[in-house]
């Protein structure tokens, strides 16, 4: 038997000369192609159909089911609208969200919720999103005294970056949540153990409540059954536990070197802006580089004012913010606290907004004159966008009279 470290293997170059020549007869070859063409207009264009199936502007459901869940939380089942032009729901890779758009006492809004159900259900025909009423919440009040089966709902295709991919990710997925920031997770979960993602994942979820936990029981069932594929750790900052094997405080760095090893994982984190900023700093002692790191969008800062660089002395100023959109002009008023995309909803403007955290760029807008602030922590414009003065209203707060021009809302 030959060793193949014996074996002489010989390798035959061509040059490039042949490569100079196809390029030096591209462009009579394809007039040949297209002199030879039939003149039939296409009339059926699979790639077409194929990219409006996966990435359509908007969605139209309606409602099927509700689930309580928790005290607080419910899980609303959507399916296609039957009379609606949407023929099929667009596939989506687990822990993406939705932007819902929703008109609220004559206002339109849009909040985005991360899918708690998985791909594979899609194509079942169905998504799930999970809603967590807040007190003094604008929408989910809303949501609790309106949204009933058979309530219809618009939404966008999916969208966002909180998802695996083999190519960028270690196939040990680490995931940090709070609050209804487990649901990207019940989606990569469900994912998992049908098949179609192959990763492991160790959820780290933070409550303040044990009543409150949501998915603990569909949590602990797959940690069962899939003991090599799932792991929870359920992390309570309440003062009493009675749940069997429950950290207690909040997620640490030592919490999470407890259970994982840090260097042959990819960290996933959605919950609450609180949560971030404490996580924020507890990765740091780590030393995980920012490559390993993915973070779901949060939606709006609930306090500006406690970023450096915010004006303090402008805080209860309100300013005046002329908006072009089309060929509609109109000046509204915006409060220095609160986001240029939100003093245009209350105008009833329908600006247009996805993720609402200056992530995905729909809302890209024009600064003409005057000056804003825009938020340090996520400002994910380009260096070209900065330089020619786009940027993105959900994000950016005004400290001076305004003028700006707003793509329109398809």
């Amino acid at each position: 038997m030959t060793n193949k470290k014996d074996q002489k293997f010989s390798v035959s170059v061509k040059g490039n000369i042949r490569d100079l020549l196809a390029f030096k007869n591209l462009v009579s070859d394809r007039k040949k192609i297209i002199e030879k063409a039939s003149s039939k207009p296409i009339e059926d264009d699979p790639i077409y159909q194929l990219v409006q199936d996966l990435h359509p502007k908007k969605q139209y459901l309606q409602i099927s089911e509700i689930i309580d869940e928790t005290k607080s939380t419910k899980t609303f089942r959507l399916i296609l609208d039957p009379n609606s032009e949407t023929s099929k729901l667009a596939y989506f890779r687990a822990g993406q969200f939705l932007s819902l758009k929703v008109e609220v006492n004559g206002v339109s809004i849009t909040r985005p919720y991360s899918l708690s159900s998985s791909p594979s259900e899609a194509l079942d025909g169905f998504y799930e999103i999970t809603i967590r009423r807040e007190e003094h919440g604008f929408l989910t009040k809303y949501i609790w005294d309106i949204w009933k089966v058979g309530t219809k709902i618009e939404c966008s295709g999916p969208e966002g970056n909180l998802y695996y991919e083999p190519l960028r990710d270690m196939d040990h997925i680490v995931g940090l949540a709070g609050g209804t920031g487990i649901n990207p997770f019940r989606s990569i979960a469900r994912e998992i153990i049908s098949g179609n993602l192959n990763a492991k994942l160790t959820l780290l979820f933070g409550s303040s409540d044990e009543e409150d936990i949501l998915f603990y029981n569909e949590f602990r069932l797959l940690e069962e059954k899939h003991p090599d594929k799932i792991k929870t750790v359920y992390v309570l900052s309440c003062d009493e536990i009675t749940l069997e094997g429950c950290e207690q405080g909040f997620i640490t760095a030592d919490i999470i070197r407890k259970y994982v090893d840090v260097n042959q994982c990819s960290f996933f984190i959605c919950g609450p802006q609180e949560m971030y900023n404490f996580i924020d700093k507890e990765l740091e002692k780590l030393n995980i580089p920012l490559k390993r790191i993915r973070r779901e969008v949060f939606g709006e800062i609930k306090d500006i004012l406690k970023y450096s660089g915010f004006p303090q002395v402008i805080a209860e100023k309100i300013f005046k913010i002329n908006v072009k959109i089309g060929n509609l002009s109109k000046e509204i008023p915006g409060k220095a606290t609160e986001s240029i995309l939100i003093a245009m909803e209350r105008a009833n403007l329908t600006p247009p907004s996805k993720c609402r955290s200056g992530e995905c760029g729909f809302c890209r807008s024009v600064l003409l004159s005057g000056k804003i602030y825009v938020s340090p922590i996520n400002d994910s414009r380009r260096s070209a966008d900065r330089l020619f003065n786009y940027f993105h209203p959900c994000s950016s707060y005004p400290i001076s009279d305004l003028q700006i021009e707003v793509p329109r809302n398809l």
